[in-house]
Formats: C-alpha cells, structure tokens, sequence
C-alpha cells in the first residue's frame, strides 16, 4: 500500500523521500515520478517534515523508526511521523513517547480500503494523537484519503482500527459457514448471494468479497497472513484491557488453519477454503472456471 500512497503524494506535487524493505520497489518509483530514492529511514528523517510510513507489523515499525538507522536518529524537532501501519496500540504509545522525548510529533494513522483505495487515494484514516498536529498534516492525508477520523489521545486510531477489523474478520467467517452449508445442501450460490444482497444480512464485505468467492479469484487486496496479524493484536489488547472475545479467538485459529493450507499470501475470502476442504465442496457460481481444486 505504500507504494501508491508515496506516489500519490508525488504526483500531487509534494517532493517525497522514499524508503522501502524492497529497495528495489523506492528507487523504481523515485526514478517513475522523480522522487528522492534514500537508503534508510535516517536519510527520509534528513530530508523531511513530515514523514509517513506504512510496514507490515510492530516490530518492523519500531525498527524504522527507533532502530539503528532509523527517523528517529535523522528526524529535527518539530518533525511529525504519521504511522499508518495496523500495530499494538501498547507499542505504538511507547514509540510516541520516544519521538517526544526528541521534540518530534507522533499520530498513530492506520488506515483501511486494501491496495484499491491506496491506488485510488481513497483511504479512510483513523487518528490518535495530537488533534493540533493531525489538522495540521491533514492537507497531505487530504492526498491518500477522503475519510479522516479524529479518534483521541494517542493509540485510540489503532483501537478504532482493529474493532473494525475484528468486525469485518468475523462477518468473514460467518459468511464462509453460510456459503459452505448452502453449497454442501445444493442451494444455488449466485441465488444465495442475491438473497444476502437483499436481506438483513446484506453488508459491504459481502459485496464485496462473495463475488471474488464465486469467481474463484482471491488475488490479494488484503492477504490472509496480514489479517491473521491483525487477529493477533485484537487479541493481545483485548487481554490487555480484560475483554472477552470468544468469537475472534477462533476466527484467529481459522485465519492460522488457512495459512497452514498454504493460503497465506491470498486474499482473506480464501479463508472459505479451510471449511470447503473439510466439507468437500466448493463455493463456485455459474461463471467460475470450473477446474480448480481447494
């Protein structure tokens, strides 16, 4: 998601220094839209005022930021760094106090909308932290999205982002076991989606997914392995707070059985796989090719 975000930002006009893991993928955008290719977080640090960064899981975003290397040791005061990575709220706190410590600012900015909205600068955005420094780097986030939520002090934007998160992993899991005990009694699944569309259990990640399922097509948007993730810190900060979540404890080992299968770098509707092997059928529409093993 990186990717399209930096280059939106360039080809909004903005002079964006660009760092990547795949150093490969930040010099052939810096080359693609004349952007300034740095080979660590430090050289991004040295060369701007607002840095945002996007990376898979906590202990890479607190390597990029206070790790040898890294924006902290390259950041001036005054500088702002907007994580827009899905971390532990619990670290991404104590992060924020190290960068203070510093005289730097920090928002925790995880977004949602999966590679298509990040290509389309359609993100929607979830805020912790200073309201003051959030309104005022709100212009570049204006360029990567168009929902911005001011959720509260620092950590609540992640909260915010993995409630929505153990929603939509649930309504996930319900509608694999609707849509494999539909297949497994005979009920046409195009009809059945039709019904889903147009009932009480109508939701945009129905709309969104079932299609794909139907189409046999789980190309990543949002891969099964990044969810599990994600599963894992709901989990952890729900220990945390001493909330139970029966629910998504065992969404969380149906994600770790679709890895297990090999399913891990698919799209999270993949997920139905697990149930399809265990109940020998498959969940195709009309229109889906019709040779392809689960």
């Amino acid at each position: 998601m990186g990717y399209p975000m930096a280059r939106n930002l360039l080809r909004a006009g903005h002079e964006v220094a660009l760092w990547s893991h795949s150093a490969a993928k930040a010099r052939e955008l810096a080359a693609a839209e004349k952007g300034r290719f740095c080979a660590t977080p430090r050289e991004v640090a040295e060369n701007a005022d607002v840095i945002f960064l996007i990376v898979g899981d906590t202990a890479m975003s607190r390597e990029a930021i206070l790790g040898k290397g890294g924006l902290l040791e390259g950041a001036r005061r005054g500088t702002v760094v907007a994580d827009a990575s899905t971390i532990a709220p619990s670290a991404s706190r104590e992060i924020g106090q190290a960068l203070a410590a510093k005289g730097l600012d920090y928002l925790d900015a995880p977004c949602t909308g999966s590679k298509p909205g990040a290509e389309g600068g359609t993100l929607t955005f979830m805020i912790g932290g200073d309201r003051q420094v959030f309104e005022r780097i709100r212009p570049y986030l204006e360029v990567m999205g168009k929902r911005f939520y001011y959720c509260g002090r620092p950590g609540m934007g992640l909260h915010a982002k993995l409630s929505q998160n153990l929603i939509l992993s649930n309504l996930l899991q319900g509608f694999n076991e609707g849509m494999v005990l539909a297949a497994k009694a005979g009920v046409d699944l195009d009809l059945m989606l039709d019904i889903l569309n147009n009932s009480a259990a109508k939701s945009g990640l129905v709309s969104a997914k079932a299609p794909q399922v139907l189409r046999r097509a789980f190309d990543p948007a949002f891969s099964v392995k990044w969810m599990h993730k994600d599963i894992g810190l709901m989990l952890e900060s729900a220990n945390e707070l001493h909330v139970p979540v029966p629910l998504t404890a065992l969404t969380g080992q149906m994600f770790q059985a679709a890895i297990a299968k090999g399913h891990g770098e698919e799209d999270i509707c993949a997920t139905i796989k697990v149930l399809e092997d265990l109940a020998g059928v498959v969940v195709r529409g009309a229109e889906a090719p019709k040779a392809e093993a689960t």
